[in-house]
């Protein structure tokens, strides 16, 4: 179906490219039910997605400043370290690093921001009594490519009001923030970052046998698609960090699926374990493989829950063949007492950037790149709809050993 005027609505997949000194990454939001007559558009991408066949996407290569706001000096502010507001409601002070995303209403004495400011700066150096705050979007003076691929077009019901969406400003929010400023390492691994609310060993919060889904039906799928593309059939696969559900393709014939966790019940439900084994990573991050067993490992909806991530790393990298895959997934679930503390202290995008740390810290690891999904409507039968309107999103790091 061919839209030539203002009547039309559609659902659009927008992917985001760009690259960093660490790897590339690319951001997916889907876009769903975009007015062509009411919602904000760049003139050239609202001209070319109307005239856009359905799943051929169209490509964008989006210089700096052409569409994101160009990098503006004037928003790189020197500031005095007192003019950062530290205080939080549970009394424990907030510490601002380098590299690190904090809301704008933290700063005082700045012009045009209040306290209820949450748009994201970033922290681009501290002293003892000095801070230098980035209001530009992170990748304000980067290059990037932007793919929409239209999904569905139809005519619209009757305009009845509603809202106005800037797409581009929706589509980019959260976009570089995984990224390290001036190719430096993120200072995330300060004041305990790995310590956790639950300090008790795994096995007895883990000894509960827990037949939960981590994630919505949606997220699962796409989680499913990421590892159908990334793994081959007859790959010898370690599931790290597994349960009862190991969200890879039913129909993907692999050779070998050895399976990690801490719950012998949820391991033996899972139907996609050749070898399940009981083994607490956090106790004894050593694996119990020998050297190159892998084509791939897999960690999924886990990641959080390492206090010696640079150890278990290390670990995934020995027991990989040369040039294997390791790839990691996560959402915005977790189980509160056993994530670790740097977890819900971060943008969900800056979590990318922490496990991309990992990868980096091994030094074992090359071709890193990070993936979101986001956007996607809560599927209805999920128990939290129609509470929340969007299904989990999805986040993955990974990479190849060198």
């Amino acid at each position: 179906m061919e839209i030539s005027d203002n009547d039309a609505i559609a659902s659009i997949n927008f992917a985001i490219d760009y690259q960093s000194a660490l790897g590339s990454h690319t951001d997916i939001y889907h876009a769903h039910s975009v007015n062509f007559w009411r919602d904000i558009l760049p003139e050239n991408f609202r001209n070319k997605i109307l005239s856009a066949e359905i799943d051929k996407p169209v490509q964008f290569g989006i210089k700096p400043g052409e569409i994101l706001p160009a990098y503006e000096p004037r928003n790189h502010l020197d500031l005095k370290r007192y003019q950062f507001d530290n205080r939080t409601g549970n009394g424990v002070p907030i510490t601002p690093y380098y590299g690190r995303f904090y809301p704008r209403g933290r700063l005082k004495g700045v012009s045009g921001i209040f306290p209820e400011n949450i748009l994201p700066f970033r922290c681009v150096n501290v002293g003892d009594n000095s801070l230098e705050a980035d209001l530009n979007h992170p990748l304000a003076d980067q290059p990037i490519q932007i793919e929409a691929n239209v999904l569905e077009k139809k005519v619209k019901p009757d305009e009845r009001g509603g809202t106005c969406i800037d797409w581009i400003e929706t589509i980019t929010t959260g976009s570089g923030m995984q990224a390290r400023v001036n190719g430096t390492p993120t200072a995330f691994f300060e004041e305990d970052p790995f310590g956790r609310q639950d300090e008790r060993p795994d096995s007895e919060f883990y000894g509960q046998t827990r037949f939960v889904q981590h994630i919505d039906a949606k997220a699962d799928e796409i989680i499913t698609g990421l590892y159908g593309r990334l793994l081959q059939p007859g790959m010898k696969i370690l599931d790290l960090m597994t349960s009862w559900v190991s969200h890879i393709p039913v129909d993907l014939d692999l050779r070998q699926v050895h399976g990690l966790g801490m719950n012998r019940v949820e391991l033996a439900a899972n139907p996609r374990l050749s070898a399940p084994r009981v083994h607490d990573l956090n106790q004894n991050p050593l694996l119990p493989y020998d050297n190159a067993r892998f084509n791939a490992v897999i960690c999924s909806v886990s990641v959080e829950y390492l206090i010696r991530p640079f150890d278990v790393f290390k670990e995934v990298a020995r027991v990989l063949e040369s040039g294997g895959l390791f790839v990691t997934t996560f959402s915005n679930r977790w189980f509160t007492p056993k994530a670790i503390r740097i977890w819900p202290q971060i943008h969900e995008f800056e979590r990318m950037g922490l496990v991309m740390e990992y990868f980096a810290d091994s030094g074992e690891f090359t071709d890193l790149k990070t993936l979101s999904v986001r956007g996607f409507p809560r599927p209805y039968e999920d128990k939290y709809f129609p509470q929340l309107r969007h299904a989990d999103p999805v986040y993955a790091v990974w990479g190849r050993k060198k």
